[in-house]
């Protein structure tokens, strides 16, 4: 019983480990973890002021992608305005997106909130984005910022 219980933890942790991000390009009809449709989605401009009133909010969201992990694509940064931006991470783990996903826009489906972002994370995740060492080395405090745990991903253009 111990042998199989740790061959099937291996093979679990191997599993994890060597995930990688889904081939190819993001296309619009591509879809990633939950399957979705774009019915009922709302314009991410709407959310902060949904964030006002609530901690969290399951929402079904429409919004371009700036930039995500250059690694695994396990996280994306989305566009809210000129001056925001929404940092979105996969729920359990359980999909990745297109390293070259940014430039595109998608519809989300998951649950948004505010988080204080440690200046470690907010490093750790410059360096993944493959931002200069003077970006990396210019965070210097913690940030506030809107995040998304997916469920569902829809490339929609």
């Amino acid at each position: 019983m111990k042998k199989i219980t740790l061959t099937l933890i291996i093979i679990i942790c191997s599993y994890f480990i060597n995930a990688q991000p889904p081939a190819g390009h993001a296309k619009p009809g591509d879809t990633y973890g939950a399957k979705i449709t774009e019915a009922g989605a709302i314009n991410i401009t709407e959310v902060p002021a949904m964030l006002k009133t609530k901690d969290t909010v399951a929402v079904k969201v429409i919004a371009k992608v700036e930039n995500s992990c250059s690694k695994k694509g396990c996280w994306m940064n989305l566009v809210i305005d000129d001056k925001n931006k929404a940092f979105v991470k996969m729920k359990d783990y359980g999909f990745f997106v297109p390293t070259e996903i940014a430039g595109k826009t998608i519809v989300l489906d998951g649950i948004a909130f505010t988080e204080q972002t440690s200046v470690a994370e907010l490093k750790h995740y410059a360096e993944d984005a493959k931002k200069s060492k003077a970006e990396i080395d210019a965070i210097k405090e913690p940030k506030k910022e809107i995040r998304f745990l997916a469920n569902g991903i829809l490339v929609i253009k």
